[in-house]
């Protein structure tokens, strides 16, 4: 009985131990994150952003697959996307014209996007535009994911999330309802296309960071979040050639122009 209890008590500790872990390092990136924003804002080096905001969480994401944990993996860059998101809208709301050279294309996506508010024209809502547009920039983050081990498509994500939240975060600066704005501007195809690049990007980084690093990844586990992340894409692809009119014309009565 005391051999039981001792036991449970080491496997009790074990958990509490993992769990303060997590805790600490979920707070780690989302201060590095902060901070990256910081950086950048001082700096004011578009193209070193990027670079400052996969500092703040990539060595999170190796020490996670190091155990062999791809979930763990994955929930912390989830979690720095998020980061990076609520950063990028909140700086460009407060700061709408500054950021609108911080960001790399954060002035030219912020132009295309406010277009097609006002007008619902531009290629948000043209299939034959966007479709190729999204699977050229979804081959090369792969591609850059699986050649690198992430190192490169990490900061090409990055970018891509500042200037989306760049977008979301001017709209709402010149909008009459700036939370509704905030809230609605993250178009749902958005969402489910950053998740889903999220999860690519780190299944796809795990070839070569195992070669580098000897890890062993649970590959059935690996495969069924790589279908989840495609299936996303696809999820993406429909629901913006079937939602974005109807969404463009609910944000033009909310924005007020």
């Amino acid at each position: 009985m005391a051999l039981i209890d001792t036991k449970d008590t080491k496997d009790t500790e074990r958990i509490c131990f993992v769990s303060f872990v997590s805790f600490v390092s979920s707070v780690l990136i989302v201060l590095a994150t902060v901070a990256s924003y910081a950086l950048g804002w001082f700096l004011n080096v578009p193209i070193l952003i990027p670079l400052f905001n996969v500092a703040a969480s990539y060595p999170f994401m190796i020490l996670a697959l190091k155990r062999g944990d791809l979930g763990v993996a994955i929930a912390r860059m989830l979690l720095w996307a998020l980061t990076m998101g609520l950063c990028a809208m909140l700086l460009s709301y407060v700061r709408p014209a500054a950021t609108d050279t911080l960001f790399l294309r954060g002035e030219a996506y912020r132009v295309e996007m406010f277009g097609w508010v006002m007008t619902g024209s531009g290629a948000e809502s043209t299939p034959s535009v966007f479709v190729p547009q999204q699977l050229l920039q979804t081959s090369v983050f792969a591609v850059l994911a699986l050649v690198t081990g992430g190192v490169l498509a990490m900061p090409m994500g990055a970018a891509l999330m500042n200037y989306m939240g760049h977008y979301v975060g001017s709209l709402a600066a010149n909008s009459r309802q700036p939370m509704l704005t905030m809230l609605l501007a993250w178009h749902p195809w958005s969402v489910i296309r950053i998740v889903s690049f999220v999860i690519l990007g780190v299944v796809l980084s795990v070839p070569l960071v195992s070669r580098v690093t000897r890890l062993t990844i649970d590959r059935r586990a690996a495969r069924t979040f790589k279908i989840a992340a495609c299936a996303g894409l696809l999820a993406d692809l429909i629901l913006k050639a079937l939602l974005a009119p109807a969404w463009q014309r609910l944000l033009l009565r909310v924005v007020g122009w």
